[in-house]
C-alpha cells in the first residue's frame, strides 16, 4: 500500500540528523514509492499549514518546535521497555462519562491517546490499565493530555478493584494476538535484515521504510503489559530486532539522502 505522502516526508526529516530537506530531496524520496512530484509538494504545503515544518531558505524546510515535540514523543519507543516496572495489582484509570461523543476529530484524537498509553474499556466510559509504567500518575496524565485527551477527563489510580472486575480488567488484551504479532514481526524484521546489503540502495531504503514504519506503529501502540499478562521475552526479541532494523535503516537513508546531496 502506497504510504501517505505528509508521514513519509516526516519521516524522512526525522531521519535526517540536521533535520534540513531540500524539496528536490524530498521529491526524490516519494519517488521511491510512487508519489508524483505534485502530490509531494501538496504534502509539503499542508505540512506547512499544520505547523509541522516551515521554511528555511529557498526550497528547504526543516521541522517546527512543534514537530520536535511530537518527533521526540514518538521517538519514545526506542527506550519503551525502559519504563516497565514491577507490576504490584494496581491500575491506572481514566473516565470519560462527561465528555462529548459529537466531535469526530476530538474522538479520534482522545481515542488515539487512550490506546497509545495501553487503556481499554472495563466498564462505559472508565479505561483502565496496569499500574506498571515508570513514573507518576501525573506522568501519564501529561502523556495523555499532550497526545490528545481532553483535560476535562479525570485520570486517577485504581488500587481496590473487586475480584470479579479485577479479573474481567486482566483479559482486556488479547494476550493471543500480542504474542502472535511480536513473532510474526520479529520473523520478518530478520528476513530483511538478512538480505539488506545485497539490496540496491533505493529498494532498501523503501523497503525498510515499509517494514520499519508498521514494525514502529506496533510498538507506540503496545500496551506494555506486565510479566503476569504477555510473554515479555517474545515481545524482548521483537524490540530488539525492530532496534537493529531501525539502526540499519537510519543509516540507509542517510547515505541516500547525502548521495542526493552530492548530486544535487
Amino acid at each position: 500500500m502506497k504510504p501517505k505522502p505528509q508521514r513519509l516526508l516526516m519521516n524522512m526529516m526525522m531521519a535526517v540528523d540536521d533535520r534540513i530537506v531540500h524539496v528536490r530531496d524530498a521529491i526524490h524520496a516519494c519517488e521511491l514509492f510512487d508519489v508524483s512530484s505534485n502530490s509531494t509538494r501538496v504534502a509539503l504545503a499542508r505540512l506547512s499549514a499544520d505547523g509541522l515544518i516551515e521554511s528555511c531558505g529557498r526550497g528547504q524546510y526543516q521541522l517546527t518546535d512543534k514537530a520536535h515535540r511530537l518527533a521526540d514523543d514518538l521517538r519514545g519507543w526506542r527506550t519503551a521497555l525502559e519504563r516497565l516496572v514491577p507490576w504490584s495489582g494496581r491500575w491506572l484509570a481514566v473516565h470519560c462519562g462527561d465528555l462529548g461523543r459529537s466531535d469526530k476529530p476530538v474522538l479520534r484524537r482522545r481515542t488515539r491517546a487512550l490506546q497509545m498509553n495501553g487503556f481499554q474499556e472495563l466498564s462505559r466510559d472508565l479505561f483502565v490499565r496496569p499500574d506498571n509504567l515508570a513514573g507518576s500518575t501525573d506522568a501519564i496524565r501529561q502523556r495523555l493530555y499532550r497526545l490528545g485527551l481532553e483535560p476535562e477527563a479525570p485520570v486517577f489510580a485504581l488500587s481496590e478493584l473487586d475480584s470479579r472486575r479485577q479479573q474481567v480488567a486482566r483479559t482486556l488484551w488479547d494476550r493471543d494476538a500480542l504474542e502472535t504479532g511480536y513473532q510474526h514481526t520479529t520473523e520478518r524484521l530478520h528476513r530483511w535484515l538478512d538480505k539488506a546489503k545485497d539490496l540496491e540502495p533505493e529498494i532498501a531504503a523503501r523497503e525498510s521504510f515499509e517494514i520499519g514504519d508498521e514494525a514502529i506503529r506496533q510498538i507506540v501502540f503496545d500496551p506494555l503489559l506486565p510479566d503476569a499478562m504477555v510473554d515479555q521475552q517474545a515481545r524482548q526479541r521483537f524490540f530488539d530486532a525492530l532496534l537493529e532494523h531501525d539502526q540499519v535503516g537510519h543509516s540507509i537513508w542517510q547515505r541516500l539522502y547525502h548521495e542526493a546531496q552530492s548530486q544535487g
